[in-house]
């Protein structure tokens, strides 16, 4: 097994701004400590980020968000990406959809997506859903996302490992994953 850390939308604009999860500034903690771990065993950490423009088929359905150049769509202080870490930019739900995410792993080894962040319901499932086909095991850490609602969050989690087969695990887990890499 060899795993990459995925950080999705931890931005201001979903931890702190319109659209932020009620349990956002819960989740920081742990993808914090699971991205210190990461740096400390060598899985790379990824982040996949929401930068649009003022065009993007999405801004239909949440109005302008997350706007490129914007302070809405800096990650956040806590996560800012250390040297190593990588950061693509998303106009779309899925993490892979037109970021160059699926030649990276390739290029990287990676057969496992580690995926944490926002919305459990909304990026986060479509980022399953594209690594699914792609054909990446997945394992998602359910203390390490959060959606707009306690609701969301369990029906993404139980569409997830139904559906795409993804291991629903704790952070305890998930260290244990990047602990025991290779």
């Amino acid at each position: 097994m060899k795993p990459a850390l995925i950080v999705i939308d931890m931005l201001h604009e979903f931890v702190y701004g319109r659209l932020r999860s009620p349990d956002a500034q819960a989740i920081v903690p742990n993808i914090k400590r699971l991205i210190e771990e990461a740096h400390k065993y060598g899985v790379p950490v990824i982040h996949v980020a929401d930068n649009h423009l003022p065009h993007d088929h999405e801004l239909k359905i949440w109005g302008p968000h997350a706007l490129a150049g914007s302070p809405e769509a800096r990650i956040i202080d806590d996560l800012k990406p250390r040297n190593g870490d990588i950061v693509l930019y998303k106009r779309t739900y899925s993490g892979f959809r037109d970021t160059g995410l699926d030649m990276l792993l390739r290029d990287l080894g990676i057969d496992t997506v580690i995926l944490t962040g926002i919305h459990t319901h909304i990026c986060v499932l479509h980022t399953a859903s594209d690594a699914f086909y792609y054909g990446y095991d997945i394992a998602v850490v359910k203390d390490a996302v959060a959606a707009f609602s306690r609701k969301d969050h369990e029906y993404a989690l139980e569409f997830m490992e139904k559906i795409y087969g993804a291991k629903i695990v704790s952070i305890n887990e998930v260290l244990e994953i990047i602990r025991r890499k290779e």
